[in-house]
């Protein structure tokens, strides 16, 4: 017989222990796109910033958008980006001390980072036809999670 399961999972018999999980993924871009981010020279502002606002936002939305997760106080997140050669990769590290983790708040963070690069790149990446050839958002995954003890 199967279960079904219909609401939150309840962990409220958990222990309350210090938790961090980093997410990376990247967005694939043109040599024009990545060059605009390099020098600060998009028209919609820094391309960095804003998607580093974004990804703060939508960690600490992430029970909204995900309905069987639950609301964490989020009491660190870290967003770095790195340019890498066809890439701009973004990276999520999300902390707390609670009794879930926090794998779904970084996921969402760098889905958003990386999402709102491309909304902030779009008249660049943009073909002749209004496609988009080159931008793929890719290897979105969790890198590492921690779970440390309860007097942490």
């Amino acid at each position: 017989m199967e279960e079904s399961i219909t609401g939150i999972i309840d962990v409220g018999s958990k222990p309350i222990v210090s938790r961090e999980a980093v997410a990376t993924g990247r967005i694939r871009l043109t040599p024009s796109s990545l060059d605009v981010i390099v020098n600060g020279r998009s028209p919609k502002g820094d391309v960095r910033e804003a998607s580093t606002v974004a990804a703060i936002q939508a960690v600490k939305e992430t029970p909204r958008m995900l309905p069987h997760c639950h609301p964490i106080p989020i009491e660190g997140c870290t967003v770095d980006w790195k340019v890498e050669s066809d890439y701009l990769r973004c990276t999520v590290s999300v902390r707390t001390h609670w009794t879930t983790g926090v794998e779904m708040e970084s996921l969402c963070g760098v889905n958003a980072g990386l999402l709102c690069a491309w909304d902030m790149l779009k008249s660049i990446e943009k073909d002749e036809d209004g496609q988009y050839p080159s931008a793929v958002i890719e290897d979105v995954r969790v890198l590492r999670k921690s779970k440390g003890d309860p007097h942490d």
